[in-house]
């Protein structure tokens, strides 16, 4: 990347109270887009009297990733979900998150990721044996039932199926507020009397309940000397910091911390990308059928497994060029702690730095016919292009623990599912764009059609 000269980095003018905040709450995927084209790959906006930076080049990208962690804390909008996640790892900064990551990344080794694959596709062979021929379906609310279903058995090992209208009822209310945690004294207003707040406070109280629940079962089953199950919670009471021989282990609260951000994350943002890919899928006839033939050739008829899921390419190109197109992460945030420079422009200490994958993922710079649904880019040696013009998972010290555990949900269930069903475009309006945490499809409905 060339640096440009340290110089007053360009944006738009705050013209109004609030500067740019307006413009981004209205519409933020193409308020960061239209930045992003205007003014360059570092780009000035002011949200009131915060400042914000976009970074758009990826080589700025990764500088803002894999910079020092005194350089940087969570972004505003992390650092304010503490209110639902507590201090796990997605919230967490500094010494904190670099022992929670330590004690956690053991439980999604290869081996953990491959144990979990059967209870991934017994799911998804329920869904294809529970479905029927010519329903019109909520793809995005099916797509969250069944991950929800997987979260609970693999991670929990615990049947949250029974709680799952419940669950994701308090999971929507929890996040519907997301857009408004940008507001002045936002931590203040949700203190309020008024429905939307009221609302997401229940969702939070339900969320903790379920989880708190669960930890106190296991804890109960660890003291009688049970034997111990092989999921998330049980795994969580018994891990201990590897650089640390006398170290205790968490304590209940910090278990519900993480167990709570993994059943929000390894839920969440699975079923949007699930639901995104099936939407995509039904409206390329050519790339369906090129799926149709490699589960045939790879799987002859018979339920796949974790065995499979590195032969059944083509199954895994659909989604990642899915999230290239509709990354489930769709902005990260930091807050920079000391001053410093990115690409050529000078960064104040307190200044909010966002990059944003719904930008770099369609930068024609770096693809070709970057608004349009290629599987087939991923299947060649890919064009030269810089690394973190892709970053679904993010990047650095904090990049998704869950990674592995997401890619191969996602191939099995697409491959299990794929194999009995086609889900056709209905006559309604395609599905919009719902950016809040999560990048949500809203309003995508399909038609089950029996193969």
């Amino acid at each position: 990347m060339t640096l440009a000269p340290l110089s007053q980095t360009p944006g738009p003018r705050p013209w109004l109270p609030g500067g740019s905040f307006w413009a981004f709450r209205r519409d933020p995927l193409t308020f960061f887009s239209h930045v992003a084209r205007t003014y360059g790959d570092v780009a000035l906006l002011h949200f009131g009297r915060q400042p914000v930076y976009l970074v758009s080049h990826p080589d700025a990208i990764e500088q803002v990733l894999l910079g020092p962690a005194t350089r940087y804390a969570k972004g505003v909008a992390l650092d304010r979900a503490r209110r639902l996640l507590g201090n796990g790892l997605l919230t967490a900064n500094g010494n904190d998150h670099l022992r929670q990551r330590r004690m956690i990344q053991p439980l999604f080794h290869r081996q953990h990721v491959q144990g979990f694959a059967d209870a991934m596709v017994r799911h998804a062979r329920r869904w294809a044996d529970t479905a029927t021929s010519g329903t019109r379906i909520d793809v995005t609310g099916s797509m969250g039932a069944l991950t929800l279903a997987i979260v609970g058995d693999t991670l929990f090992s615990t049947d949250v199926q029974g709680l799952a209208d419940e669950v994701r009822d308090a999971l929507t209310d929890a996040v519907e507020g997301f857009g408004l945690i940008f507001l002045p004294m936002s931590d203040r207003l949700e203190r309020l009397p008024i429905p939307l707040f009221i609302r997401m406070r229940k969702a939070r109280e339900r969320l903790d309940h379920v989880i708190r629940r669960i930890v106190a079962e296991r804890r109960t089953a660890m003291d009688r000397e049970e034997r111990p199950r092989g999921d998330l919670i049980s795994m969580l009471l018994a891990a201990r910091d590897p650089e640390h021989l006398n170290a205790t282990g968490m304590s209940d609260e910090q278990i519900r911390d993480e167990a709570l951000t993994i059943f929000l994350a390894g839920h969440e943002t699975t079923a949007n990308a699930m639901a995104w890919t099936w939407h995509l899928l039904g409206s390329a006839p050519t790339a369906e059928a090129r799926l149709h033939a490699e589960l045939a050739a790879v799987l002859g008829g018979r339920t796949p497994s974790a065995d499979d899921v590195p032969k059944l390419e083509w199954t895994r190109a659909m989604v990642a060029e899915s999230m290239r197109l509709y990354p489930p992460a769709w902005t990260m945030g930091r807050r920079a702690l000391e001053p410093h420079d990115i690409g050529g422009h000078h960064v104040e200490a307190g200044a909010l730095v966002i990059t944003s994958q719904w930008v770099a993922h369609r930068d024609r710079r770096w693809w070709d016919a970057p608004d349009v649904f290629k599987p087939e880019r991923w299947m060649s040696p890919a064009p030269t292009r810089p690394k973190y013009a892709y970053f679904p998972f993010g990047g650095g010290s904090r990049i998704c623990i869950g990674e592995s555990f997401a890619w191969t949900e996602m191939v099995l269930l697409l491959a299990t599912i794929a194999q009995r069903w086609r889900l056709v475009p209905t006559s309604e309006p395609p599905p919009v764009p719902e950016p809040r945490i999560t990048l949500r499809p809203k309003g995508l409905f399909m038609t089950t059609v029996a193969r």
